[in-house]
């Protein structure tokens, strides 16, 4: 089966659109014509977490073949609302560079930004404005719901925080964080499930509060501190076996003296 697309040596973004459409069009892939919106959703979150993955690893060649599927994603869905009449990839592109026109006058109007902070503001005030934003309230509602729980946290704070809704200082942050726990405490002794669920939340999102004083990124610190737990469970493990303990019918002390053995271990390294 022949299909009408030039092969080349060296292709271009126009050649990404172009087999994107081959392969939705009868006599294509009949797994790509089949796809909707939502049945590759789950795959664009997926490709975006293997572009972090590339930075994290400071890997120029996997982080252009991981861009490259995360472009393809969105050349899918620009083929789908193509095929209804709707928008096109160029439709796309044209309301983005519209989009940092608008929401850079320090660089294309008269607004002065010298430093970072300084164009940051000049992008929100402008965002305000372009999307009739009259409230900090709607701007935090604005906020994904989809986000990683910890990230939409810090971010809501952040807005909360620009109009003064904010502690002094961490003493204050520190403060309800030991008011949640108690809360929490309490919420186990009386049994209920799903007030327990609502304190657990609380205390995680005093958490990010604190983070936030600290001038923390909350994900990329409890993915941190997974990351270390790992390394060192990994490390108990070892010993365990090396020394012949059977961790599944240990008790919970034997086991934290591997732990404890196991930091001695990692800190040495």
């Amino acid at each position: 089966m022949s299909v009408d697309f030039e092969f080349k040596d060296k292709y271009n973004v126009y050649d990404l659109i172009s087999i994107v459409k081959v392969l939705r069009v009868p006599g294509g892939c009949p797994w790509d014509r089949e796809q909707t919106h939502e049945s590759i959703k789950k795959n664009f979150i997926e490709e975006t977490y293997e572009v972090i993955e590339a930075i994290n690893k400071q890997s120029p060649d996997m982080l252009k073949e991981e861009l490259g599927d995360v472009l393809l994603q969105v050349a899918l869905h620009a083929e789908m609302e193509r095929e209804k009449g709707s928008f096109d990839f160029d439709d796309i592109a044209n309301d983005i560079v519209q989009k940092l026109i608008i929401r850079h006058p320090h660089v294309f109007g008269e607004t002065v930004a010298k430093t970072g902070e300084e164009a940051l503001s000049s992008w929100d005030s402008a965002k305000a404005k372009s999307k009739g934003t009259k409230s900090q309230s709607e701007s935090m509602l604005s906020v994904p719901r989809e986000l990683p729980a910890l990230m939409r946290a810090q971010k809501i704070q952040h807005k909360a925080a620009k109009v003064g809704f904010d502690w002094d200082d961490i003493d204050g942050a520190f403060y309800k964080l030991d008011e949640e726990i108690n809360e929490l405490k309490s919420a186990l002794a009386n049994g209920e499930s799903a007030e327990i669920e609502d304190e657990f939340g609380d205390v995680l999102f005093s958490c990010v509060n604190i983070s936030r004083f600290l001038k923390l990124d909350s994900e990329e610190a409890l993915t941190g501190a997974t990351d270390k737990f790992l390394e060192r469970f990994t490390v108990v493990e070892k010993l365990a076996n090396e020394n012949g303990i059977d961790m599944k019918n240990s008790s919970i002390q034997e086991l934290d003296a591997l732990w404890d053995e196991a930091k001695k271990i990692k800190k040495c390294e």
